[in-house]
Formats: structure tokens, C-alpha cells, sequence
């Protein structure tokens, strides 16, 4: 297979273990691992990868688990090259390697309010795929474009109106890796978007177990999502609420457990396996559908192939 890849300038690595590259510390090996030098050395390389392979593009692996099997494709991990952040008037460009923490910290050095960006774990590429949000604001509400480099090489910016954005998902073409993102932010004053920012932060780290191995929520909450991507406060059902009624906070399998802080939180507790995390996850949608009638929907996504037998 060596011979049929392109020839690149940045790092191609073959069997490449991706458990140390998720927050989860799970999974199996990719068959490659193309971390590129800048877009130009993308853009080579998948205008000249055999359109039948497979392509993967991961963030920092906040919100994925690998199954224990490995992942049958070419892994595109963006580094360096493409974790610019600018701010130019109202709005803030920032590349796709970006952790949304630092593009939140920057803006609001430049007077600029992104903080909903703070305390969601991971990179732009990431936000932007998943319309990250809380705090009642999402990407939806601030994105104005995208770049990104579609699966035969070619580079195109996108309208966010055209990725139709909605709770949680979005319309990227399958392949495409998403390489910057174009924000517009309201203006505010630095101090005083510092201090959102904490008191942000410390809401977080008192209601989540944000010290233990988690991906972020587990499920998607089930209902009073409008399709814009907001939670309608009046009407939402939270994810947690379902999972404690249904007995399942604290609960365990193998090494992977339902944080008892926080029962939308699966955690590694040490030693888990990408099955004992996603039997887990499937036990508590079977017992939240036998209690509540209601069918939990992963927000962690899930890929590769299960380990052989």
C-alpha cells in the first residue's frame, strides 16, 4: 500500500495506535496517519490518494472513542500548520488545530466574545462538525464560513449556511477535512470576558468530573433542540435525568463507568477497552428505553472495527 500513497512533506506513519491520541486512551491502529505539513501538502495529497481509500479526519480526539479493531483508513491529524488564530474587527479566523479554549482566550483579548468556546474540550475542526455550544450560544450562532479541502483536493470556502447546521450535526461532505473557520463575535471588554470566563470554568469543574478520562456528554440530550442548533430551556429533557432514573449513574463494565458526578459523563476509570466504553454506553440506552420509552442518541462518536475474536 506504501507505494500507492502520494508523496508528502509532512508526517505519513503506518500502523499508527490512535488510543493515545483520544482523551478516552482507547482503540486500535489506523492503517495510516497523514499529519500534514501545511494545506498546500493536503490538498497534494488527497488530489493523488486512490479515491477508494478511506479518509478520516480527527481532531484531539475529545469526543470519539476507536474501537479496539482499528481504523481501515488513511487518519488526517491537522498540527501545527493549522492552528492559526486572527481577530480582524468583528470577526475571528482561526485554523483548524485550534483548541477552542485558546480561540476563546484570544478573541477575548481582542475584545471579542466567543466564550461559549471556553469550556468545550477539543479543536475547531471539531466545533464547527458537531456545532459545539452551551451556555446557550453554538457555533451556529457566531460561524460565518468555513474552509476546507474536499476529498479529491479541492480547497472551497463554504457559507455556514450551507453546512445546515442543527443540534449537534452538520452537513460537511464525507472526506472533506475542515481547515479554518470564520467567526463573527460580539465586542465586549476583556476584563470583563475574562471573568465570564471563570465563572464559567468553575461551573463546569463543580457539576463535571473534568479531572477524570471522559469524552465530553455521552448522549445527546432527547428532546427541545429547535433546528437551529438552541436549547429551548422550557422544554429540554437532559440526557442525565433519564440515565439516573433508569439506575444507570455509577454504573460499570470492565474498566468503564458512568461517572457518578455526572451520569452523562462514561469515563475510564483505567484500563478500559473501546468495548468495555461503548457495552456500557449501549447497556444504558437498552435500560433508559425499557424505563422511559426513550432512544438515547451517541454524541460520542464511534469508529473502526470491533477487536478479532
Amino acid at each position: 500500500m506504501a507505494t500507492l500513497l502520494p508523496l508528502v512533506r509532512g508526517t505519513l506513519t503506518p500502523n499508527r495506535s490512535l488510543a493515545d491520541l483520544t482523551w478516552l486512551r482507547v482503540g486500535g491502529p489506523a492503517d495510516w496517519l497523514f499529519q500534514p505539513a501545511d494545506e498546500a501538502d493536503l490538498v497534494a495529497f488527497l488530489a493523488g490518494l486512490d479515491p477508494a481509500t478511506p479518509v478520516f479526519p480527527m481532531g484531539v480526539g475529545s469526543n470519539l472513542i476507536v474501537r479496539d479493531g482499528g481504523l481501515r483508513a488513511v487518519v488526517i491529524r491537522l498540527g501545527r500548520g493549522f492552528n492559526s488564530i486572527d481577530t480582524a474587527g468583528e470577526k475571528v479566523t482561526a485554523g483548524a488545530a485550534a483548541l477552542d479554549a485558546h480561540v476563546a482566550r484570544k478573541a477575548a483579548d481582542a475584545g471579542l466574545d466567543l466564550t461559549f468556546l471556553r469550556t468545550i474540550p477539543g479543536s475547531i475542526g471539531g466545533a464547527v462538525r458537531m456545532n459545539a455550544g452551551c451556555y446557550g450560544s453554538y457555533v451556529a450562532d457566531h460561524l460565518i464560513d468555513v474552509r476546507m479541502i474536499l476529498r479529491d483536493g479541492t480547497a472551497v470556502t463554504v457559507p455556514a449556511a450551507d453546512l445546515h447546521l442543527q443540534y449537534r450535526q452538520s452537513d460537511v461532505p464525507d472526506g472533506a477535512v475542515i481547515v479554518a473557520a470564520t467567526f463573527r463575535a460580539n465586542q465586549g471588554r476583556p476584563l470583563d470576558l475574562k471573568a465570564k470566563m471563570d465563572d464559567q470554568i468553575a461551573r463546569r469543574d463543580a457539576s463535571q468530573p473534568t479531572k477524570d478520562r471522559s469524552a465530553g456528554s455521552t448522549f445527546r440530550n432527547p428532546v427541545g433542540h429547535s433546528s437551529t442548533g438552541r436549547a429551548d430551556d422550557t422544554h429540554e429533557l437532559k440526557a442525565w435525568k433519564v440515565i439516573d432514573d433508569a439506575g444507570m449513574r455509577g454504573a460499570k463494565i470492565g474498566g468503564a463507568q458512568m461517572s457518578p458526578m455526572h451520569s452523562n459523563f462514561l469515563i475510564n476509570t483505567g484500563g478500559a477497552t473501546a468495548a468495555d466504553l461503548e457495552n456500557l454506553g449501549e447497556e444504558v440506552r437498552k435500560r433508559v428505553f425499557q424505563n422511559a420509552g426513550i432512544t438515547l442518541v451517541w454524541e460520542i462518536m464511534r469508529v473502526g472495527e470491533p477487536a478479532a475474536e
